[in-house]
């Protein structure tokens, strides 16, 4: 019989490769998505979908007890579901930390018996690693998130961690590209347009992770003995911020013009539109705390434990992965 697994935050960019992977490794996947949720990458045949309200503890027990009723329960939970992005900063909190113990609770509640849940968090749980240095950030680091986006992860994994009796693991990702990604994209047609846009002229070190290997070791790693375990997870490598747009410049065949935006007014001109938001109770994408994340000089990690754990390898490195994403926004027509 196979191993069912619900996938939350089923329909959006690693949800949807979540998913794929899961039905490749012989996993009976059952969708989490809100009933606004589109189905575009989910059109597996044997996938089945469950609309889940995560804002009700109530509700969300009710809906579980009634699934189990008819269909059974759930061996293994991917916690996918979350906000990258907020409009206020309370939202972060809402969405990656009290739904999250919502979800656990209602599990419990509900008297579901996993095998193992698996959270998917983010390296800006830990923050960045040290700018002089340049020593990668890795688990035995203490946690220092410098975003609310962070902090609120973080505040998941410690919740999760305090839950008695409750087996887990916690998947923590450093920048995911691939296709579907609409973040990567606007770079990818900068360039393809002929320039390359960087903010600060000083070093700057991160590592990446290809979507598809992300998703093979989160499935894989549910499959491992190790359970109550943390997992950094990258491609193993460190790039220079430069290497995208060189490797970006040959695939696509484009000439640019490279253009290194001086970071203090550029710090200057986002804490005036922050200002400006506050009026209305909002917060813009790029405020301060996005800026200084994504100008940080180090986001290098040691995710050597995940392939150990898996007994595997990345199947891409920056440059396969890109090739494999510019097709695919060629294919659907992203380019514009």
């Amino acid at each position: 019989m196979k191993k069912k697994i619900l996938i939350t935050g089923a329909s959006g960019f690693i949800g949807s490769f979540l998913v794929e992977e899961a039905i490749s490794q012989g996993f009976e996947v059952v969708a989490g998505i809100r009933k606004s949720s589109s189905k575009t990458y989910l059109q597996q045949p044997d996938l089945t979908f469950l609309e889940l309200d995560f804002s009700s503890l109530e509700t969300l027990t009710n809906q579980f007890k009634e699934y189990q009723t008819s269909f059974g329960s759930f061996d293994f939970v991917i916690h996918n579901a979350g906000v990258t992005q907020a409009k206020q900063k309370d939202d972060f909190i809402t969405v990656n930390l009290e739904y999250t113990k919502n979800l656990i609770n209602a599990i419990i509640d509900s008297g579901m018996k996993l095998e193992k849940f698996s959270l998917i968090s983010s390296l800006a749980s830990f923050g960045p690693g040290n700018k002089k240095t340049f020593i990668p950030v890795q688990q035995s680091h203490e946690q220092k998130p410098i975003t609310d986006y962070g902090n609120s992860k973080l505040l998941a994994e410690q919740y999760l961690k305090s839950a008695p009796n409750f087996p887990y693991q916690i998947i923590e990702p450093t920048a995911v590209y691939g296709p579907r990604d609409k973040d990567f994209l606007q770079f990818v047609q900068l360039v393809n347009k002929g320039f390359e846009l960087y903010i600060g002229a000083h070093q700057q070190m991160i590592s990446m992770i290809y979507v598809k290997d992300l998703a093979r070791a989160v499935v894989q790693l549910l499959l491992c003995p190790s359970v109550n375990k943390s997992y950094i997870v990258s491609d193993g490598n460190s790039y220079q911020k430069d290497q995208l747009g060189d490797i970006l410049k040959t695939i696509l065949q484009r000439k640019v013009i490279k253009i290194k935006i001086p970071l203090i007014p550029i710090k200057l001109a986002v804490a005036a539109i922050e200002k400006t938001y506050q009026l209305f109770g909002k917060n813009p994408f790029l405020n301060l705390q996005k800026l200084n994340e994504i100008s940080c000089a180090n986001w290098t990690c040691i995710s050597t434990d995940v392939w150990n754990d898996i007994g595997s390898q990345p199947a891409y490195y920056l440059e396969e992965g890109m090739k494999e994403t510019v097709a695919w926004y060629q294919t659907n027509d992203w380019l514009k």
